[in-house]
């Protein structure tokens, strides 16, 4: 008997959008049906500075942080920026070569210290979660600005933010109080 009244003038139970004889409401009106299981809970990512209490913490010196190859052939002297792009080009000298498989069981956090001992970033419960980030931050805070705009003399230590801000530089106008518009 599915969406069809009973004799005794009540409505099926079975309709999922009739609440009374005759009346019809759109899905959308009707409260959800309640929650069947919570769901987990998401693991939330740590912020910048709050790392993985179990993450393995690196210091890298401030010369082998900058650098752009750090993993250099012993052969021909050519520099990689990832090991295993080294160890590919090992086969090129018929050199023993290895690459890591990621296992479950391996997979270890790594979190990286700024090298600069009065950086509050150099304390490992307030390291930075990834090469990029620690090294974006050692340039920004502690690098010398070699950026600089064209249009403001603005100086940057990190070319994706001086190319970011050269985009916009003069672009934007902004009012002051007094009733004069200049850009940034």
């Amino acid at each position: 008997m599915s969406n069809l009244t009973s004799a005794s003038g009540e409505a099926s139970a079975s309709s999922g959008n009739r609440t009374e004889i005759g009346t019809s409401y759109p899905q959308q009106y009707l409260a959800p049906p309640p929650p069947t299981q919570t769901q987990p809970a998401k693991k939330k990512r740590n912020l910048p500075g709050n790392p993985d209490p179990d993450a393995e913490v690196i210091a890298l010196s401030p010369k082998s942080l900058l650098a752009t190859n750090r993993f250099i052939c012993e052969i021909c002297n050519k520099g990689f920026q990832r090991d295993q792009n080294l160890q590919l080009h090992r086969r090129g000298h018929n050199l023993p070569w290895k690459l890591k498989q990621r296992t479950s069981k391996e997979v270890r956090k790594k979190v990286y210290v700024c090298p600069e001992p009065n950086c509050v970033h150099h304390d490992p419960s307030r390291a930075l979660g990834d090469l990029t980030g620690i090294k974006k931050h050692f340039c920004r805070k502690h690098g010398e600005k070699k950026w600089k705009c064209d249009k403001c003399s603005k100086k940057y230590a990190v070319q994706s933010d001086w190319k970011a801000h050269s985009k916009t530089c003069g672009t934007r106008e902004y009012r002051c109080d007094c009733g004069t518009l200049f850009s940034r």
